[in-house]
């Protein structure tokens, strides 16, 4: 019964891609499924302390949802964990610090016992150098701490909830009905192709077919869609193959390829199975399995800040410090954003010169902005 619940909730998630409308409902079926008492997508910015909720199922009342995002956000002890975390992978309190540590903070005399949560699990969706993209799950004392039935069903759906939430921002619509998907879509800025589960194109918008015509990336192999680039093109087709055989077969395989132009810029491809659920109709009509949407990277969106704070050797302090500078600016705004005093703010930069080699402020704006392609 359960395997029947996750394969439904994953049609279910893959739907919301096109239709946004959906979110909510497909949100209420995955905290019922693991159980909790509430769940959210949601965005954190680390530097500036601030964030807001996309969708989430109601379970929040919204006095506590607003108060979060006005004031307690700034002492959730979670925040530069989550800034660190593996994208993907699910995150409990204790995964973040000692349970007995949490239960001391502010936070959660203030916030989270008021409302009988004990837990939360959560997921990082996707980054930028301040920011994180989560769905996550409140868990209340009625359902206890996270144990690992939650976890595995959590990191069963993540990857589907990943994929869907990133191709609904590429192909950023706010509904389409399946029936006339590829009509739909012809008019987006992404290039778009609906294929067979062996690559066969059976359709493709403006965008794509000029994208074929160049040959420079993606080309056309007897009627099938093939990367120039070997190792890409084989994982396309891993995922072509999976995709005709279910929601649930493509998994965590290519939630994102990286695609690469001659001239050294980047892409990214993305594949929304057709095969079930609402999308089910689009994919009988056209003959496909599979809908695939490649857009350029944006060049201002950064890579995971965990490369950069592995890489010089910081602690989630420092870089907390270091994208409140590349974000806000001198150390007076730096302190206000982060909350902390001026002195300390200025300790952390001394112990940034020191780890990284720059010498003033302008030069740790200019490394964070080098890992700026997310695709290098």
């Amino acid at each position: 019964m359960a395997e029947e619940k996750i394969s439904a909730l994953i049609g279910d998630i893959y739907d919301a891609a096109l239709d946004p409308a959906l979110w909510p409902d497909v949100i209420g079926k995955a905290t019922h499924l693991l159980p909790g008492m509430s769940g959210a997508l949601f965005v954190k910015n680390v530097a500036s302390t601030t964030g807001g909720v996309h969708y989430d199922d109601g379970g929040i009342d919204p006095y506590y949802k607003r108060i979060y995002f006005e004031e307690y956000i700034k002492l959730d002890p979670a925040n530069a964990a989550h800034l660190l975390s593996e994208i993907g992978r699910p995150a409990s309190i204790a995964d973040i610090l000692p349970y007995d540590e949490f239960v001391e903070t502010r936070f959660y005399r203030e916030w989270v016992r008021p409302q009988g949560i004990v837990d939360f699990l959560s997921a990082v969706l996707d980054k930028s150098p301040t920011s994180t993209a989560m769905f996550g799950i409140f868990r209340h004392e009625r359902h206890g701490l996270i144990d690992e039935g939650a976890r595995r069903r959590m990191q069963l759906i993540v990857p589907h909830i990943r994929r869907a939430v990133l191709i609904g921002r590429v192909i950023d619509i706010k509904s389409a009905e399946s029936a006339s998907l590829a009509n739909t879509l012809d008019g987006i800025s992404a290039a778009m192709f609906l294929v067979d589960a062996r690559g066969q194109i059976t359709h493709a918008n403006a965008v794509g077919h000029a994208m074929l015509a160049e040959g420079d990336m993606l080309f056309a192999a007897n009627g099938r869609l093939a990367a120039t680039d070997k190792k890409a093109n084989e994982a396309l087709n891993d995922v072509f193959t999976l995709a005709g055989g279910g929601d649930e077969a493509v998994g965590i395989r290519g939630i994102a390829l990286p695609l690469t132009r001659r001239d050294g810029s980047h892409y990214m491809a993305h594949v929304l199975p057709l095969t079930s659920g609402a999308r089910r109709k689009a994919g009988l009509e056209y003959h496909a399995a599979a809908a695939v949407f490649v857009r350029a990277t944006q060049l201002e969106t950064p890579p995971a800040p965990e490369v950069i704070a592995r890489l010089y050797g910081l602690t989630p302090s420092e870089l907390r410090v270091l994208l409140a500078i590349f974000e806000t600016g001198g150390v007076p705004d730096v302190a206000h954003a982060l909350g902390i005093a001026e002195a300390t703010a200025k300790t952390h930069l001394r112990r940034l010169f020191e780890k990284t080699g720059a010498k003033r402020q302008a030069d740790l704006v200019k490394l964070v902005a080098g890992f700026s392609d997310p695709a290098r």
